[in-house]
């Protein structure tokens, strides 16, 4: 059977991979005008990767030992972890609704420079593109803060 520290170090180096996926991610989408349908999958590429190599270590390893252990670090990391998932599907309210706009004017295929994503989303298009921005930053904001101390409580039980 393989020991409980060597879980935790294939799961620290899993999220700690993630970060740089998400970092791609995020340079990729900003500084590619215009985003166009190959723009979106290259980006999302990136990002899903980053998503599962935190999420698997998440669900498989973490959840299931968080009752036996909550308290102290333990219990500030899933709160924190909780929260950026949260806040992740906060953002994925608004991406769903900017995806669908995008896709009744087809411009992930056809990309028109004088059509403003305000004017094809109706009234409500910079309501949905504000809870994106929150949702990604406030998500990236508390993964940060969740892998800190996720990483502090790693080096205070396998390594001090």
């Amino acid at each position: 059977m393989v020991s409980e520290s060597v879980v935790a170090s294939v799961a620290l180096v899993s999220v700690t991979l993630s970060f740089p996926c998400f970092v791609y991610g995020a340079y990729y989408i900003i500084e590619t005008e215009p985003v166009t349908w190959d723009v979106l999958v290259h980006h999302l590429k990136f990002v899903v990767t980053g998503l599962a190599l935190t999420t698997v270590p998440m669900v498989f390893w973490m959840a299931p030992r968080l009752p036996d252990q909550l308290g102290g670090l333990s219990a500030v990391h899933a709160y924190l972890g909780l929260q950026a998932y949260a806040l992740l599907l906060f953002g994925g309210t608004g991406i769903v609704r900017i995806f669908r706009a995008k896709r009744e004017h087809d411009l992930y295929n056809d990309y028109d420079e004088d059509l403003l994503l305000d004017e094809i989303g109706g009234e409500q298009m910079s309501h949905w593109r504000s809870r994106l921005r929150i949702g990604v930053f406030g998500y990236v904001i508390f993964w940060m803060l969740a892998y800190v101390v996720g990483a502090a409580r790693y080096v205070l039980r396998y390594l001090v």
